[in-house]
């Protein structure tokens, strides 16, 4: 598995990052834990969680991905780059969610208990939370750096805007710079090649893009005269009907078709191909891949083993040109 660094740090992380949200809810423990192995074996050392997974589940599922994830780590936490995310509601309080200097502080806290180490990574601010000052979420992601309880810290889901703001703000008042940033990217909502993207290479962010098949759609099993596959994130909890609106709809089914033709004229599959396209922006550090079968990963590490010719990408590239306009943002 090649390795890169992550932005403008000097820590590696292999291409692809192993996504955990499935783990705990779509996947049992002894399955996520299998899961969890083939990464390792492909070579994929960069985990990926957040404290409110598993995807699609309630109040009382919160932190189960993690829990889970920090029992396989015993043993080997040294072998692994190990990365989650706050601001998701954790409790029934009001301050037990968003970027409040309490709310960040009590939840890296709470993520390496269920963790079981004394520190992840990379800690990520999961969305965006308008109503706390954005001075007052930096110096707490900073005071996280600083006592030793991540090495790096990044966003999810920040318009480019405002994490042009987050640099800024941060270069001023001396506080820990964003080391990266993790927005959904692939051949169906290209939206950020607009401006996230290009803003984060001139940056030196590193692009952890999640999504990158589509949440299944852009590996071509599913069919839009069926209903939605139960057990898939289409129907998944309070997450399907994210991911049907994000995806679920005639246009997105025709691309897949087009692709579908590319794939098979290319000899390969969809899902390789789908995570060959995303790699191969130079903006892309690393992608995030998910599976709910260990099986299921093969073809998203053979994306890594083969790097996508450049004339396939030209015409992927034309061929989902529509996904760039900008009210795509959904």
């Amino acid at each position: 598995m090649d390795h890169t660094p992550l932005g403008a740090t000097g820590l590696p992380v292999s291409r692809l990052c192993m996504g955990t949200m499935t783990f705990g809810l779509q996947c049992d423990e002894a399955t996520s834990h299998s899961i969890l192995d083939a990464a390792a074996e492909a070579g994929i050392d960069f985990l990926d969680a957040a404290d409110v997974y598993p995807l699609g589940g309630g109040r009382e599922h919160v932190g189960r991905t993690e829990e889970i994830l920090g029992r396989w780590l015993v043993g080997k936490r040294d072998r692994f780059v190990v990365a989650t995310k706050c601001v998701g509601r954790m409790g029934p309080n009001p301050w037990d969610q968003g970027m409040s200097r309490k709310h960040v502080l009590d939840a890296i806290d709470a993520s390496l208990r269920r963790l079981g180490t004394d520190h992840v990574d990379l800690y990520q601010l999961h969305a965006d939370d308008p109503t706390t000052p954005l001075d007052e979420a930096l110096e707490a992601l900073d005071t996280v750096v600083r006592s030793g309880k991540a090495r790096y810290v990044g966003v999810s889901n920040w318009l480019a805007h405002r994490v042009a703001r987050a640099l800024g703000r941060s270069e001023v008042k001396g506080l820990v710079k964003l080391a990266s940033v993790q927005p959904r990217y692939n051949l169906l909502f290209r939206a950020f090649e607009r401006d996230l993207l290009p803003m984060c290479e001139q940056e030196g962010l590193a692009v952890i893009p999640y999504n990158p098949i589509a949440g299944g759609l852009l590996a071509g099993k599913h069919d839009r005269a069926a209903a939605p596959p139960e057990g898939t994130r289409f129907t998944l909890g309070k997450a399907g009907s994210t991911y049907q609106d994000r995806y679920w709809h005639d246009r997105e089914f025709d691309t897949v078709e087009e692709l579908r033709s590319i794939a098979q004229e290319a000899g390969t599959s969809m899902t390789t191909m789908a995570v060959q396209w995303v790699l191969a922006n130079p903006a892309v550090t690393s992608a995030i891949v998910g599976a709910s079968r260990p099986e299921q990963l093969a073809d998203s590490v053979a994306a890594v083993d083969k790097p996508m010719d450049a004339d396939l990408k030209a015409r992927l590239d034309e061929v989902t040109v529509e996904w760039r306009r900008s009210d795509a943002l959904r």
